[in-house]
């Protein structure tokens, strides 16, 4: 999961510190919900990630036990490794880059849900309160839809990987309508997977 040798000065630094700061109080719908800009932001505009290497961070940590936050911490890595390159400033860049994005996406919006949390909760039989939280799910649900859209991508059109849409809807459709556990629809996908039926 190499990329690219890039260059990076302080103010690239302070400029990833800050989009993750910006970004944090965006993430209605969590981390994994902003995965687009991140993508924009990484790949596209600045090309500190390669593509391949922005899918296989998520990827990875997605399929790691823990928060998916941890793809942050990845993606944040793998900026700093091609900072670096190979070899102890690598490690070092690596480290950085991941404290920058984790501090700089967990600190605001971990600020505001403390202060927003302790406000709802005084407040929770306010019809504004109540509609705002009604009002957040579509946003939700768009900002997730968004992400697979861009994750997908990456396996081609409905013609050319057409049983992982299939799975898509399928798991989908468990989600929505059994009470079966997430873990089970996981296994059967990593079992497909290893059966070659995804690509």
């Amino acid at each position: 999961m190499t990329g690219a040798s890039i260059h990076l000065g302080w103010a690239d630094w302070l400029q990833l510190f800050l989009y993750y700061m910006s970004l944090s109080l965006l993430a209605v719908g969590g981390a994994i919900a902003t995965a687009p800009d991140m993508h924009r932001f990484l790949v596209e505009k600045n090309a500190w990630l390669a593509d391949p290497q922005f899918n296989a961070s998520i990827a990875i940590a997605q399929a790691a036990p823990g928060p998916n936050v941890l793809f942050i911490a990845l993606l944040g890595w793998n900026v700093g490794l091609n900072a670096g390159g190979a070899g102890p400033l690598g490690w070092a860049l690596g480290a950085l880059g991941m404290a920058l994005c984790m501090v700089g996406v967990m600190l605001p919006s971990s600020l505001l849900t403390w202060l927003a949390t302790r406000w709802g909760h005084r407040n929770r039989e306010r019809r504004g309160v109540r509609a705002f939280k009604q009002g957040m799910v579509p946003v939700v649900i768009g900002l997730l839809l968004a992400t697979t859209w861009v994750l997908a991508q990456a396996h081609g059109g409905l013609a050319t990987a057409w049983p992982l849409w299939l799975t898509t809807v399928v798991t989908m459709l468990l989600v929505w309508k059994t009470r079966l556990h997430l873990l089970w629809m996981l296994g059967a996908g990593a079992l497909l997977g290893a059966l070659g039926y995804m690509g």
